[in-house]
C-alpha cells in the first residue's frame, strides 16, 4: 500500500477515463472486443479502464475512489455497473474495500516493487550484453584528461592541508555560485555545498530534513534510485501524477497534495525529466514554488539533466530557484555527472546559507568530505572553456543516440508509444499493453538490459512502460531494439522458456 491515501473525485475520475478513450481512439485501438468481435461489457470496459489508469501510475496506488452512485452519476451509468466494475476490480486485486470506508485502488499481492539498484554492468560483461539499464555516458574526451591534469597542476597547495573540505573546495563553490549568478540567480559561495555526486547531496538533504517516517511528496513516475534511497530512510512517499501524457506537472495535483498531505519535503526534477524528458514551464515553476511555500514544504529541485538540452534555440525556463533566490524554499541539487562525466562524482547543493551549515555540520555523520583532486577537475572545467566544449561534445553525441534509438525503436517496435523528449537522456516508452517487468526480463536473457517501468513508481505502477537511455547508436541501436522486439514477442506469446543471450553484437 502507499504510504498516503489520496482520493480520486468522482468528476476527475471521469474526465481521466474520457482522456484515457480519446487517447486510445487517436491511437488507433478503439474499444477492445475479445469474444468473437462483439463489443465488451460496460462494466468490464469501465474495470479495464481503472485497472490501466492505476498501472499507469495516473491514480495513485491506495487512493480512494468515488462512492458507486457517485460515479455513476459522474459517468451518466447505472450504478449496477459500477458495482460490477469495482467487484471485478477487487477479484483482480487492483481493488480493496472495507465496510464503511470505502474502496481503495492497489495492485494485485504477488507483483512486488522492484528493489534491485540500477547499477552499470561490469565493463567485461559489454561484449554479452547491451546494457541501457543506466543513463550515463562514456566521459567527453579529451576534456576529461585536461581537466585531471589541470587538477594535478594546481593540487600541491591543497596537499600541504590536511584535506578535508565538509564544505568542499573554495575555489570550487565560487565557480558554482558565479554560474547560477551567470543564469540571472544571484549566488553567493556560502549557499553552495560540494557532495559526492547528487546522489550524496539528497541523502544529505533527507537526514537533515525528511527523517523517518515524514512525508515527501515525489513526481509519479519519477528517478528510481531517488525513490529507494528515500524508502531506505524511512521517508513516507506520496506519489503526485504528472499531467495527462506525462508532459508536465499537474499543478492542481500538486496543490491539493501540498494542502492535504503537508509533506515536509517535495523531490521534483523539472528540466528534462528521468524518466519522461517532461520540461516544466516558467509559469509551473512559479506557481509549484508558491504552492510549496504556502505549504510550509521545502521544494528539492533536481537539475542533474538541466545542461541538456538536445534542442538548438529552445529557449529554457529560468531554474526553479529563481523564483526563491534566498534559498528558504527552494533547495537546488546539481551534479557533473550527467553533463560530464559520472565517474567524478561531484554533485552540489544551492540553499539559504543557514541550510549549508546545518548540511556541513551533519556531514560529519557521514562521509567527511568530497574528494579534492575531484573538485579540482571540475573546478578547473568551470573556469575554463573546458565545461562548454564538452557540453558541446555531449549534447552532438546524445542528440545522434537519441535519434538513432528513437528510430530503431520505430523500425523494429512501432506498436510502443513515446514523446521524442527536446533534452535528457532516456526515453519513457508504452509497451503496447504488455507488462515493462516481463519484457525487462526477457530481454536481460536475450542480452539487452532495460529497467521496467515500476521501478520508477512508487507502488507498482506504470508496468506498462520502459525506460529506454540514449546510449547507444548506429549497429547497437539497432540490435538492442531487434532484441527487445524478440522479448515483446516472447511476452506476448506467453513463452517463459530460457533463451540463450548472444555473446557478441556488432558495435
Amino acid at each position: 500500500m502507499s504510504h498516503w491515501t489520496s482520493s480520486v473525485g468522482a468528476q476527475k475520475l471521469a474526465r481521466l477515463l474520457g482522456s484515457q478513450r480519446e487517447r486510445e481512439t487517436q491511437g488507433g485501438r478503439g474499444t477492445v472486443t475479445p469474444l468473437g468481435g462483439r463489443r465488451a461489457p460496460a462494466y468490464r470496459s469501465l474495470a479495464d479502464g481503472i485497472r490501466l489508469l492505476v498501472l499507469e501510475g495516473r491514480i495513485p496506488v491506495a487512493a480512494r475512489l468515488p462512492a458507486e452512485r457517485e460515479l455513476a452519476a459522474a459517468l451518466s451509468v447505472s450504478r449496477t455497473t459500477v458495482a460490477a466494475a469495482y467487484e471485478a476490480l477487487r477479484s483482480e486485486g487492483f481493488l480493496e474495500s472495507r465496510r464503511g470506508a470505502g474502496s481503495w485502488t492497489a495492485v494485485p499481492a504477488g507483483n512486488p516493487l522492484p528493489t534491485r539498484a540500477l547499477d552499470p554492468l561490469p565493463p567485461e560483461a559489454a561484449g554479452s550484453v547491451i546494457d541501457l539499464g543506466c543513463a550515463t555516458l562514456p566521459a567527453p574526451e579529451p576534456w576529461l584528461g585536461r581537466a585531471v591534469q589541470g587538477a594535478l597542476e594546481e593540487l600541491p597547495p591543497y596537499a600541504a592541508t590536511h584535506g578535508d573540505y565538509p564544505a568542499g573546495l573554495p575555489a570550487l563553490r565560487q565557480a558554482i555560485a558565479d554560474r547560477y549568478t551567470a543564469r540571472g540567480v544571484p549566488t553567493m559561495p556560502q549557499q553552495i555545498m560540494i557532495t559526492t555526486g547528487a546522489m550524496g547531496a539528497v541523502a544529505a538533504i533527507c537526514r537533515l530534513i525528511a527523517g523517518r517516517g515524514e512525508r515527501v511528496a515525489v513526481d509519479s513516475p519519477s528517478y528510481a534510485n531517488v525513490l529507494q534511497l528515500m524508502r531506505e530512510a524511512g521517508a513516507r512517499l506520496v506519489p503526485v501524477a504528472m499531467a495527462d501524457g506525462l508532459g508536465s506537472w499537474d499543478l492542481p495535483a500538486w496543490r491539493q497534495v501540498l494542502r492535504d498531505a503537508a509533506p515536509r519535503m517535495a523531490y521534483v526534477i523539472g528540466d528534462f525529466h528521468n524518466p519522461t524528458g517532461a520540461l516544466a514551464t516558467e509559469e509551473q515553476r512559479r506557481q509549484l514554488v508558491e504552492a510549496a511555500r504556502a505549504a510550509g514544504t521545502l521544494l528539492v529541485a533536481d537539475e542533474t539533466m538541466a545542461d541538456l538540452c538536445l534542442e538548438p534555440g529552445l529557449e529554457l525556463a529560468r531554474p526553479v530557484c529563481a523564483f526563491d533566490p534566498a534559498g528558504n524554499a527552494v533547495i537546488t541539487v546539481g551534479s557533473a555527472s550527467k553533463s560530464f562525466w559520472a565517474g567524478l562524482r561531484i554533485g552540489w547543493v544551492r540553499a539559504a546559507p543557514e541550510v549549508i551549515r546545518s548540511l556541513v555540520a551533519a556531514r560529519a555523520y557521514a562521509d567527511l568530505g568530497t574528494p579534492v583532486l575531484e573538485q579540482l577537475a571540475v573546478n578547473w572545467l568551470l573556469t575554463t572553456e573546458g565545461w562548454d566544449a564538452a557540453l558541446d561534445i555531449r549534447r552532438t553525441t546524445m542528440r545522434e543516440s537519441r535519434d538513432a534509438v528513437v528510430a530503431a525503436v520505430r523500425r523494429h517496435l512501432p506498436e510502443w508509444e513515446f514523446t521524442v523528449p527536446r533534452g535528457g537522456l532516456t526515453l519513457w516508452v508504452r509497451t503496447g499493453g504488455l507488462s515493462g517487468s516481463r519484457i525487462a526480463e526477457a530481454g536481460e536473457r536475450l542480452g539487452v538490459r532495460v529497467p521496467s517501468g515500476p521501478r520508477f513508481g512508487v507502488d507498482g505502477a506504470f508496468e506498462g512502460y520502459v525506460r529506454l537511455p540514449f546510449t547507444v547508436t548506429g549497429a547497437v541501436a539497432e540490435e538492442a531494439a531487434s532484441r527487445l522486439a524478440e522479448a515483446a514477442r516472447l511476452v506476448a506469446s506467453g513463452a517463459t522458456a530460457a533463451v540463450e543471450a548472444p555473446r557478441t553484437y556488432v558495435a
